[in-house]
């Protein structure tokens, strides 16, 4: 039984977390006027942790608009698809409009709808649920949110009316004319049937014209796809398959000579998403069914050792016969991993969607050739990992888009705000970042080996490192059971064995750039309270995400330099850690989302600074930590650097 201090606190957390939202969203500065559909500049372009929940574009506030009747009598339009009926696991599906009268650039759009089924009339009971977005001005628009959407002006042929068509002829010459549009969606299989439907008015003020007339569905919406792979211990003679299928039953995991493990199944409901007094996207509007999500484990396996693998089963289909590599085990002499944070995805096509992070294709592209040349052990993603943040369907778009690299090689990830955070959910931190996903996603899709559910810290050795993989958006106060596993997991570190030790979490210790209106990228108080568990246990290196660029520190701890690196014969700068001094900390939050510009000027700890699309390949021996940045575009290094004993 809780004592009655305890209740206090939770019902002060609670009373907090409702007096943010409330404060937050009447703020004049956040909301629209009434009379005016268009954003405001500080929403539209802001990033700041709190509105980039539901800002960025104009998309991601469809559901806060009244849905009117088309006033527009026009009897000649026509939308159809390319596909008659059922799609590939990958298809990209054309969409052909006519019959449009005036062609505008913000009047006419098409929206992919799933399922088909989905409600697409407005929700005038409803608009308490939509509170939390933020604008107020005439609540909602659609049931259902749309997958993704594009302006008929995307076809660069529309507005010219070069594709045009006489609908009707006096006395042989052409009295009405119309233009046409054709637009292509990419989609994968996501297991619900699909229907387009064309829109006038723009995002801000929409209505129904057309809806296509044939539904579209996936041709298997059981078939096993995703598989993507982790270390389940230090061994390197495990690795966990997980995937996804519409089919519940349990599936085979084929894999070496012949083996074979049946699958676990799980899954989650809306009923497990989070929400408080209003429902949050994920509870409602953004919600998509994961279908199931299958679990196998691969024993007897040798480290370092290239095997292959396949998933499914008849009755559903199998995926591929696909190649993987097995890290090497914890203790041996070297590791090469890549490690980055912030990725996300981004659509293959002209859409706009939810949440999209720019950058993702192209570091998606670059890991893959990595992994593909057999230069790659292991990877590790530092939070923030699809930036579904409830709306579920993106998170099989983020799924297929990391199969290449996942699919063979170790994919380890922490926990961010955009899968964890939300209020009242016992985070750390009140804001509505993961749309009210808390985790369960994530923790289902990326089976980490964790303590428990929702204890999403573990550490791991590959080589010659040790890993600790720690949750910032979960207690780790002094006292508190992740500070205490922090501190027994590091002081158990064999350094004889795994000479590196690696400290590895979503929000940083330091960033020059200083975050949000209300909450700092960095937390003084994680710092006060972690930092020193680095410094008493010598970690050499930390890496962190959510700051979206590059950033390298001298050795440091409580923002004092004790070691500046030195140049090697190479012009490589080189920390020499025969005699500590303290951490050297690493940003590297740049694999997918928006980047952030650093201010002018820098604290003396800050000893470069980048803001480009990339990632970190890493490479440790048992003498040295070879660190570089790769710029995603052109394959270049942006930062070297390296730590010996």
């Amino acid at each position: 039984m809780s004592s009655p201090m305890a209740s206090s606190s939770k019902f002060s957390k609670i009373l907090s977390s409702i007096l943010f939202f409330i404060l937050f969203f009447i703020s004049p500065s956040f909301s629209s006027s009434s009379n005016n559909y268009s954003l405001s500049n500080i929403v539209v372009n802001s990033t700041s942790e709190f509105i980039n929940h539901t800002a960025i574009s104009e998309f991601r506030i469809l559901n806060r608009r009244v849905l009117p009747k088309c006033p527009d009598p026009n009897p000649y339009i026509s939308i159809t698809t390319s596909s008659n009926s059922t799609l590939s696991d990958e298809d990209f599906v054309t969409v052909h409009i006519s019959g449009i009268l005036d062609p505008s650039k913000g009047e006419y759009w098409v929206a992919m709808i799933s399922p088909s089924h989905a409600d697409t009339s407005s929700c005038p009971y409803n608009i308490l649920l939509y509170l939390q977005t933020g604008d107020f001005s005439e609540l909602p628009l659609l049931c259902r949110y749309p997958v993704k959407a594009q302006y008929l002006s995307k076809d660069p042929d529309f507005l010219s009316c070069k594709n045009s068509e006489c609908k009707k002829h006096v006395k042989g010459r052409c009295e009405v004319r119309t233009c046409s549009a054709s637009l292509t969606f990419h989609v994968v299989n996501f297991r619900t049937d699909i229907e387009f439907v064309l829109f006038a008015g723009g995002f801000a003020t929409p209505c129904i014209l057309k809806k296509s007339h044939n539904k579209l569905s996936f041709t298997n919406p059981k078939q096993p796809l995703y598989g993507h792979l982790s270390s389940i211990d230090s061994t390197g003679t495990s690795m966990r398959v997980t995937w996804v299928s519409g089919d519940k039953a349990p599936q085979q995991l084929q894999y070496g000579d012949e083996k074979s493990e049946t699958s676990l199944v799980s899954t989650f409901t809306q009923h497990d998403m989070c929400s408080l007094f209003i429902k949050s996207p994920a509870k409602d509007f953004g919600w998509h069914d994961p279908g199931f999500i299958h679990s196998a484990v691969m024993t007897g396996l040798n480290p370092s050792t290239t095997y292959s693998y396949t998933y499914g089963s008849d009755s559903s289909g199998w995926s591929e016969k696909i190649s993987f590599k097995t890290p090497p085990a914890g203790g041996t002499n070297e590791v090469k991993f890549l490690a980055y944070g912030d990725m996300g995805k981004a659509p293959r096509d002209p859409s706009l969607e939810h949440f999209i992070q720019p950058g993702s294709l192209s570091v998606v592209k670059a890991i893959a050739d990595e992994v593909s040349a057999g230069n790659v052990d292991s990877i590790f993603h530092i939070g923030d990992i699809s930036y579904a943040t409830g709306f579920l369907v993106e998170w099989d778009y983020f799924l297929q888009l990391i199969t290449p690299v996942a699919s063979h090689v170790s994919y380890m990830t922490a926990i961010g705000n955009h899968e964890r955070d939300y209020v009242a959910s016992e985070s750390v931190y009140i804001t509505p970042d993961s749309g009210g996903e808390c985790g369960v996603p994530y923790e289902t899709y990326f089976q980490m080996p964790t303590p428990a559910k929702d204890k999403p810290w573990y550490s791991i050795e590959q080589g010659s490192v040790h890993f600790t993989v720690i949750s910032t958006e979960h207690d780790w106060s002094q006292n508190s059971e992740q500070y205490e596993w922090m501190k027994n997991d590091m002081a158990s570190v064999d350094r004889t064995r795994t000479p590196w030790l690696i400290f590895t979490g979503h929000r940083p210790m330091y960033s020059s750039v200083h975050g949000g209106i209300f909450i700092k990228n960095v937390d003084e108080n994680f710092v006060k309270n972690v930092e020193p568990l680095l410094m008493e246990n010598k970690v050499d290196l930390a890496l962190w995400g959510h700051v979206h660029n590059y950033e390298r520190t001298c050795a440091v701890y409580q923002k004092e330099c004790k070691a500046l690196p030195t140049k090697d014969a190479s012009g490589i700068d080189t920390y020499d850690n025969t005699n500590y001094s303290a951490p050297v900390h690493a940003v590297i939050g740049m694999a997918g989302f928006t980047l952030d510009k650093f201010p002018y000027g820098a604290d003396k700890w800050s000893l470069v600074r980048t803001a480009e699309f990339g990632y970190v390949r890493v490479h440790a021996t048992r003498n040295a930590l070879t660190i570089e940045y790769v710029n995603a575009n052109t394959r270049k290094l942006e930062d070297s650097f390296q730590i010996t004993r």
